[in-house]
């Protein structure tokens, strides 16, 4: 099973995100969104249709703004899911409530959705909460500024728009209650197989990094967005026996371990047969050692309340953008000036490159144009009772249908939909009006968002790509204290374990952030590709060590002694110095077979340039 390693010198350096016209009229691979689709659709519809049945139509499409709810948690556990949902039906409430509020005080509207959409992209980029993410926060609260309804009626509408939506997407629970956890495993199983079938190539690192992905979600699941109080049950049990099975099978891969009699066609096999055991869960077991999961939410949160972080830059845009297209839609009076509010973050609130923070604005006029053509003949049209019903939830089961597939496409729909909901079930003397001033706003908008993301993007990664590879590896250092003395499974090792995962994780995007933005020189950091990629080996191959470990006890062929332990961590040291400094390849002590390929990779791969200090890591 023994695989020579590959150079990383050899290994190319993905694209850089580039602007491409194309992407309009192709569809990108997604996963499954039937189930997501047709739980929106009946969220959406459902409020509506109940304010038809009572001779209210106006009150139901006011309630399809907490029907947003459907939109968010879909990949989490339901016991997790339940409150987060609940949560979030409630945010809703409040949002719109304080924008109908601040029509009493005209002068209070932009600062109210300026400081919404600051805290709902903060909070949304820190948990890495996925789209819609803040967009519809912001844009329910900017909306409610312009609505002509009783601020004491509103909330409870919304609210009750939640409760609907809470239901349809807690239904799910009563057909199968583990079924979000049983998605996760299937898919790491997925990831595994495709490793593990790679394993023999030369090409794996991708594979391998999309399968770590895959079981740090599965675990998320399994642990994380868990009930704090422990509480198992049979399927959850299995569940993460399996998940720890696929781990060890991972390892295995990482190691390619001579002394494993397994192959990597059978090890690929075998992930495949645990993907299948997840449909048909059997007798559990007994409760199996489990890593930590994802960070939790407090640290989070507490990781990015700097000034220096991602979320606080995306955070620090939005609101300028905001800002900026609020002021100018009431120096031109505009009538929904909101649109351009919500537009601006739209376009920012991802926290995306340069080049598709580009894409995505044009997708979005491009799109809105379109869907204004749409809109103006439904509105022509002028659907009431259920054939309303039938239209809201046509479009959105398209737009959830296509979001991921097809952004410009989807945001046709997006754009009827809102401007059907808009209308109050009225019938409009002059559509061309409305249609005219949405496309203005949305204009102005994705302008102000492309503006300030030019003006104030990111210039590279608050920690530089250096600083973050040396981190890396000093974590890496104290993970193999735990391996030389196959201590694994402690509580301060399993945080070790963690947090040298998410410094892997980490790279990546700190990669992406100095070669996507405006760096001052981003060549330098494309040349340092294949150091990261070392560094992402290096770090697997020990994370694969305390996988070994904990699965077969402290007989490991991974447990060093303690003069190898030391050769390796002063060959680090050098390779932590020589990174944090910008010098070239280091010469390593004798070391033993247990990461000398991966040290001396790494070793290889550095690029000699003098770095200075990133902001912040003093």
């Amino acid at each position: 099973m023994k695989d020579p390693l590959r150079s990383t010198s050899e290994t190319q350096a993905p694209p850089r995100p580039s602007f491409e016209l194309r992407a309009l009229f192709s569809f990108r691979k997604s996963g499954p969104r039937l189930p997501v689709a047709c739980r929106a659709a009946f969220s959406i519809g459902l409020p509506v249709a109940i304010g038809w049945a009572v001779g209210d139509v106006s009150a139901g499409l006011m309630a399809t703004i907490g029907a947003l709810t459907s939109l968010y948690a879909s990949d989490r556990p339901y016991a997790n899911r339940a409150w987060v949902l609940a949560g979030i039906a409630l945010s809703f409430s409040v949002i719109v409530t304080l924008g109908v509020w601040a029509q009493q005080w005209p002068v209070m509207a932009v600062p109210l959705v300026v400081v919404i959409a600051m805290a709902a992209t903060f909070v949304c980029h820190s948990l890495r909460i996925g789209p819609p993410g803040a967009y519809m926060f912001t844009l329910a609260c900017a909306a409610a500024t312009a609505i002509p309804v009783p601020v004491d009626r509103v909330g409870w509408l919304v609210l009750g728009g939640g409760t609907v939506s809470w239901l349809v997407h807690m239904s799910g629970a009563l057909i199968a209650p583990r079924g979000p956890e049983t998605s996760a495993v299937a898919a790491a199983a997925q990831a595994v197989a495709r490793f593990a079938q790679t394993s023999g190539i030369g090409a794996k690192d991708r594979p391998r990094h999309e399968a770590a992905l895959a079981l740090h979600d599965a675990w998320a699941a399994l642990v994380t967005f868990q009930p704090a109080d422990g509480r198992t049950d049979n399927a959850l049990t299995r569940l993460r026996a399996l998940n720890r099975e696929l781990h060890i099978i991972f390892a295995a891969c990482v190691s390619a371990d001579d002394s494993l009699a397994a192959t990597p066609e059978t090890l690929a096999k075998r992930a495949r047969e645990i993907g299948a055991e997840t449909r048909t869960l059997g007798e559990g077991v007994n409760d199996v050692q489990v890593p930590l999961g994802r960070l939790r939410t407090s640290h989070l949160l507490l990781e990015n309340l700097t000034l220096y972080s991602p979320a606080s830059g995306v955070t620090m845009r939005v609101g300028i953008a905001v800002a900026i297209a609020g002021a100018i839609g009431a120096a031109l009076s505009l009538e929904r000036a909101y649109w351009a509010m919500a537009a601006a973050v739209l376009v920012l609130h991802m926290g995306l490159d340069w080049a598709r923070t580009l894409q995505r604005g044009l997708e979005r006029t491009v799109g809105t144009l379109i869907g204004l053509v749409l809109a103006g003949a439904i509105l022509a049209v002028h659907p009431t009772g259920l054939w309303l019903v039938a239209t809201l939830m046509c479009l959105q089961f398209l737009i959830e249908m296509l979001v991921t597939r097809n952004y410009a496409l989807a945001v046709v729909f997006v754009t009827c939909i809102a401007l059907v909901i808009a209308s109050d079930d009225h019938a409009l003397r002059d559509p061309a009006v409305l249609l005219w001033a949405r496309a203005i706003d949305t204009a102005i908008g994705c302008g102000v968002g492309l503006l300030v993301h030019a003006l104030f993007g990111p210039r590279g990664a608050p920690v530089s790509l250096h600083q973050q590879i040396a981190r890396t590896l000093v974590t890496a250092q104290t993970a193999l204290d735990h391996v030389a003395a196959a201590d694994v499974t402690s509580d301060e090792a399993l945080h070790v374990r963690r947090e040298l995962q998410h410094g892997i994780f980490r790279l990546v995007t700190s990669y992406e952030a100095n070669t996507g933005g405006f760096a001052r020189d981003p060549a330098i950091d494309e040349r340092m590709w294949p150091t990261v990629v070392a560094t992402q080996r290096l770090g697997y191959k020990i994370l694969a060590a305390c996988w070994s470990i904990e699965s077969v006890g402290s007989s490991s062929p991974a447990h060093l002694a303690r003069e190898e332990l030391a050769n390796v961590n002063a060959a680090l040291s050098k390779l932590i110095t020589a990174v944090h400094d910008g010098t070239g390849p280091i010469t390593p002590h004798e070391l033993s077979d247990f990461l000398k390929d991966e040290i001396r990779d790494l070793s290889d791969s550095l690029v000699p340039y003098r770095s200075t200090p990133a902001r912040g890591t003093r």
